[in-house]
């Protein structure tokens, strides 16, 4: 039995989770700024409001999210590094959503104009367990950041909230 269209909407940390650990592992720099990762990282859920995948559901939408944010930014160095997280959470969500499973709607409209807004939202097309367990293992994962990057501590945690980055502690590859 598949949740879509139940109660269950309410998958977030999974998305927020998997977009931070992935640019942690692939960019690991210090200069990302994570309020925006995670925000682009469930920045598509808003399409949850309607029930349907839209545009951010996407491979279009992300790309053009981040000619937009290239566009806007021009000459403007640092706000375009911390918007770019917007995007690069969004290709992220793609990928934890299973939106690329879905051959038509990912590559809307290449693949065809009739996917759009059709069919349950991919993320929550899955049985409720599933749900529950990438729930957890993005509980999991968000643990993980708070110890390797001693969240516990309040100027930590301060200039996380400032700034939108981690403390740059060394490499970060193969430790989650």
């Amino acid at each position: 039995m598949s949740a879509a269209g139940s109660c269950c909407a309410d998958v977030l940390v999974w998305f927020v989770a998997t977009a931070v650990c992935a640019v942690l592992f692939v960019f690991d720099s210090p200069a990302v700024d994570y309020r925006f990762v995670a925000a682009g990282g469930v920045l598509p859920l808003v399409e949850a409001l309607v029930g349907r995948p839209f545009v951010l559901h996407t491979l279009l939408g992300s790309v053009a999210l981040m000619t937009l944010v290239m566009a806007l930014t021009v000459g403007r160095r640092i706000r375009r590094r911390q918007l770019l997280g917007i995007p690069i959470g969004t290709f992220v969500f793609l990928v934890a959503s299973t939106s690329w499973t879905r051959t038509e709607l990912f590559w809307w409209p290449v693949a065809g104009l009739d996917e759009l807004g059709v069919g349950p939202l991919p993320e929550y097309d899955h049985p409720l367990a599933l749900l529950v367990l990438l729930e957890l293992a993005g509980i999991v994962m968000l643990v993980w950041v708070a110890r390797r990057f001693q969240l516990t501590e309040a100027a930590n945690r301060a200039e996380l909230r400032r700034t939108g980055r981690l403390p740059h502690l060394g490499k970060v590859g193969g430790e989650c």
